[in-house]
């Protein structure tokens, strides 16, 4: 019987975070299960040509592990040596367990553990479970009419096939989003021709990247330089918030009207000007960081279809549009983003009485502090519901997490227990108040149906506020809404 004090599922930067976060209160019995046969999460996986993070290197890192990065937007080869970094300091691929792809978790009330089937690798055991699959690891390919009659190449950019050359091919990308706003610029120097299929425009930015020197580069060495950058920028980034919630004349100011100077000067033709303009309002859907999309998508070889023209099935040859029209192909690119709402856990997870997780977030997921369910004890969700951020970092949101589930774990220690467990009323007061606060967003107000939210039209994967906030939430543990055993 593999039994284990804690079992971490997923060693994304949530992994990483919450192992590194049980040694910090003297737990070292602990398992990372990882589904594929090496680690990293989201940035080892997403491999896609032009595969860049879009929010400052700095923050975008954890803070106890400063790295001095080569420029402010790392790359996609960056950051994977930025994980291997950390997963060696820490010693944490010991700690883990590769393809270990989890098919069911089960809570067994009568030994208080939980039970942690795996595809290939047995059954695993745990007092505490922590899921940090992370939201961006489903991806979801729309099933287009035909779609499986294609007789060329076709596959997800979360899954790009480095051993396909599609130099000198005929290529579609579907989709219009961060991913397909990375392709594009990549890719269409050297494709023959790209097809672009857009079903609703984003809203873009001008990316202002740069390279440091050698002499920034020995100063981020620095913890507290290091700590100083981070500061600034988080604060920066942190103000957003008052657009997003607050102020829509000061989001059309400082974010809006800035946008439609970079459509105006990047692109001269007034048809491809209209196509790429978004008739809601900006932040509603995800922002874009970019200074080559524009300039990508007016290249001769560069075709971008809108929804005038859109798909109307995919048959062996390649794309029929709604307009008649035959586009044939070579590759398929699907940049159809993932499921990171309705599908946050992607396996079935079973707590008390037989109920599923599955049952619980029937009409929408929802989760105290986005991070832990009633009926589920020990169970703890990175990246749950209602805990992504649109204004700054991620990783600053799993760290909060960690606050909460340190003091979580700690409780059940300091009273020599086996299990704690949110109340109900507890996680119904929280859901409500957060929902009552995102009708005041961009995000639910905007006048755009996006990712953010699930199909019941709540939006899922924001918090509606400054991260400042949910930080002090996860950090101000209350006993009186749980129940411990």
């Amino acid at each position: 019987m593999q039994q284990h004090k804690v079992i971490i599922i997923g060693s994304g930067f949530g992994g990483q975070a919450s192992a590194v976060n049980l040694r910090r209160i003297g737990i070292e019995d602990f398992l990372i299960l990882e589904r594929r046969s090496w680690m990293g999460g989201t940035w080892s996986q997403n491999s896609y040509p032009g595969a860049a993070v879009d929010v400052q290197s700095p923050l975008y890192s954890l803070s106890f592990e400063p790295y001095k990065w080569t420029q402010m937007f790392a790359e996609q080869d960056e950051l994977v040596e930025y994980t291997n970094h950390v997963l060696a300091k820490h010693g944490l691929r010991e700690k883990t367990q590769l393809n270990a792809n989890v098919t069911q978790v089960k809570w067994l009330e009568d030994k208080a553990l939980w039970e942690v089937q795996t595809e290939s690798q047995g059954t695993f055991y745990g007092q505490f479970l922590i899921n940090a699959s992370g939201p961006l690891s489903t991806p979801v390919i729309p099933a287009f009419k035909g779609r499986d009659t294609f007789q060329g190449h076709s596959f997800h950019t979360n899954a790009w096939d480095h051993g396909y050359d599609y130099k000198g091919k005929r290529v579609a990308i579907i989709g219009s989003g961060a991913s397909a706003a990375q392709v594009i610029p990549a890719i269409a120097p050297d494709v023959a021709k790209l097809d672009v299929f857009q079903r609703t425009p984003h809203w873009v930015l001008p990316r202002p990247d740069r390279v440091f020197s050698k002499l920034e580069r020995a100063l981020l060495g620095s913890k507290l330089v290091y700590k100083a950058l981070r500061t600034i920028i988080y604060w920066a980034l942190e103000s957003r918030v008052v657009g997003f919630k607050y102020s829509t004349t000061m989001l059309k100011l400082v974010a809006e009207r800035p946008a439609l100077k970079h459509i105006r000067t990047q692109l001269k033709d007034p048809k491809l000007q209209a196509a790429v303009t978004p008739d809601y309002t900006i932040g509603c859907k995800r922002v874009i960081l970019s200074s080559t999309l524009y300039p990508a998508l007016a290249r001769p070889n560069v075709s971008l279809h809108t929804r005038d023209d859109a798909i109307a099935e995919i048959n062996e040859r390649g794309i029929l549009t709604t307009k008649g029209k035959q586009i044939d192909l070579d590759l398929i690119v699907y940049s159809t983003g993932y499921d990171a709402t309705d599908g946050v856990i992607s396996y079935p997870v079973i707590g008390k009485g037989g109920v599923t997780v599955a049952d619980k977030w029937r009409e929408y997921p929802r989760a105290y502090l986005g991070t832990t369910l009633p009926g589920f004890p020990n169970l703890f969700v990175v990246t749950g519901p209602n805990t992504g951020i649109g204004h700054t970092s991620a990783i600053f949101v799993i760290e909060a997490q960690m606050e909460y589930i340190r003091r979580a774990i700690q409780a059940v220690q300091a009273r020599q227990g086996k299990a704690i467990e949110v109340k109900a009323d507890a996680e119904n007061d929280y859901t409500a108040m957060i929902h009552k606060e995102m009708k005041q967003t961009v995000w639910q107000s905007g006048g755009c149906h996006s990712w953010y939210q699930s199909k019941s039209g709540h939006v899922i994967a924001m918090f509606p506020g400054f991260s400042f906030t949910f930080r002090q939430m996860a950090k101000a543990f209350k006993p009186q809404h749980h129940q411990f055993r």
